[in-house]
């Protein structure tokens, strides 16, 4: 039969144009794991200490897939007291660098309360929210302060535990609070005018004793033993 050889030549040809399952090796198991993983959420690079840090929903817009931010509290509430950091006094320009960790709370700026002693605190300007780092200028040396760090949202300020009318320097403040003492050390260049200070008083307490010594003698004259005679 004629036809039967091109039946089966045509039969084969369209077998070969057919496509064909490939099976999939483990490295390509591998890139689609891989794929997949990616394309689930991760946590945010985000640290509460971390200076300059930017807000966890910004960078939740940044990524193709929305990071995980961690818990906050409600915006209708105030903030969590903020958590004081390292206090680096720097005696010989009478300042100090302050760092603290942000709180688990939704936060528009923060505030650094300032004691010398008693009385009402000094308050400095507000501080963005990304800002964990500040500095205190003006210091006085020798002087011992108590810091606080507020931080403030629209429902309020967080609260600063035991300075309610209470004497700062009398509080025990908790580890890991709002809130600690610092004392800036006097300059090296006051200590050297004291102690010179001290051995000029000395020297002239030595100089007044003496002259007080030689006037005695020469207003009563110099005491003598008279010898008995037998």
């Amino acid at each position: 039969m004629l036809g039967s050889p091109w039946l089966l030549w045509l039969l084969a040809r369209t077998l070969s144009l057919a496509p064909r399952a490939q099976l999939l090796g483990p490295q390509d198991t591998e890139e689609e794991d891989s794929v997949a993983t990616s394309l689930l959420p991760m946590p945010c690079d985000y640290d509460r200490c971390r200076h300059l840090q930017v807000p966890c929903e910004e960078l939740q817009r940044a990524g193709l897939v929305a990071c995980l931010c961690p818990g906050l509290s409600s915006p209708a509430q105030p903030p969590a007291p903020p958590r004081l950091g390292e206090v680096r006094v720097v005696a010989e320009d009478s300042r100090a660098e302050v760092h603290w960790c942000a709180p688990a709370s939704p936060v528009q700026h923060y505030q650094l309360l300032l004691w010398e002693g008693t009385g009402v605190p000094h308050r400095g300007p507000p501080l963005n929210a990304t800002i964990r780092r500040a500095e205190l200028g003006g210091l006085r040396p020798g002087g011992a302060y108590v810091l606080c760090v507020v931080a403030t949202n629209e429902a309020g300020e967080s609260p600063v535990p035991g300075l309610v009318g209470e004497d700062p320097d009398t509080v025990a403040f908790p580890n890991f609070g709002p809130c600690g003492r610092f004392s800036v050390p006097p300059r090296p260049g006051t200590l050297v005018h004291a102690a010179i200070g001290v051995g000029t008083a000395l020297a002239l307490l030595s100089c007044a004793a003496l002259v007080w010594h030689f006037h005695l003698r020469q207003h009563w004259g110099c005491p003598r033993r008279y010898q008995a005679t037998a």
